[in-house]
């Protein structure tokens, strides 16, 4: 009988991406040759590659790992699933950010980072996460990059997520509550349409430069221009 995490790989390594489009499945990710664009979710396990939903190319492995099963039938798992994507034109705007789930930081963490903590005018978004800047970043950069629309669509996800941008990459984690194909399309479909979202963010406000593509997930350099 297969272990758990012989039976989530086997779930991840079947993915379709968008449109039944095959991606590119590793039990561990590499890295690009020296003369391709960066790889994303290097060292990761159970790393997916592609157009992993309808509106967003990007990368996927797990993360959070955890031990389940009794003592000689043990697993290593997820209890979390990391997508990253490539976003240069996001980076321009705020050069870092991060978005965390209230519900899943102890009270010690999230009063270390009160400091850099940026309120928005949506009391629901502020319950429900702590979103913050890095020290020497403006925090109105953020505030006037989210619309009421944008915080509005983030408390209806209803799982407990982060996300932000980092290194010049979207990064967005899902907690998931069981490890199906379902779970994993839901979340990679969380993926695509908060990077949809943050798209639109900049094109209303004329920062966007790329359209999604392989680019974002490091399969091609960026279009000039």
């Amino acid at each position: 009988m297969a272990g758990e995490d012989t039976e989530w790989a086997n779930i991840v390594s079947s993915y379709k991406g968008a449109d039944g489009t095959d991606v590119t499945y590793e039990p561990v990710g590499g890295i690009n040759p020296a003369d391709g664009p960066v790889a994303l979710c290097v060292g990761g396990t159970n790393r997916l590659t592609g157009h992993l939903a309808p509106d967003f190319w990007g990368a996927c492995c797990d993360a959070d790992e955890i031990e389940v099963g009794k003592v000689f039938r043990k697993s290593v798992v997820p209890s979390a699933v990391l997508a990253k994507a490539h976003m240069p034109d996001l980076a321009k705007v705020i050069g870092a950010f991060n978005v965390e789930s209230i519900e899943a930081r102890p009270t010690e963490y999230l009063k270390a980072r009160v400091s850099r903590k940026v309120e928005f005018e949506s009391l629901d978004f502020n319950k429900r996460f702590l979103a913050t800047v890095p020290e020497g970043y403006d925090p109105m950069t953020l505030r006037e990059l989210f619309s009421p629309g944008f915080l509005d669509w983030t408390t209806t996800i209803d799982r407990e997520c982060d996300f932000g941008i980092n290194d010049r990459q979207f990064w967005f984690l899902w907690r998931l509550k069981e490890r199906t194909d379902e779970e994993l399309k839901l979340a990679l479909s969380n993926a695509g349409e908060l990077f949809k979202r943050l798209h639109a963010e900049m094109d209303e406000d004329g920062y966007h430069t790329y359209p999604g593509g392989p680019w974002n997930a490091g399969l091609e350099p960026f279009p000039a221009g």
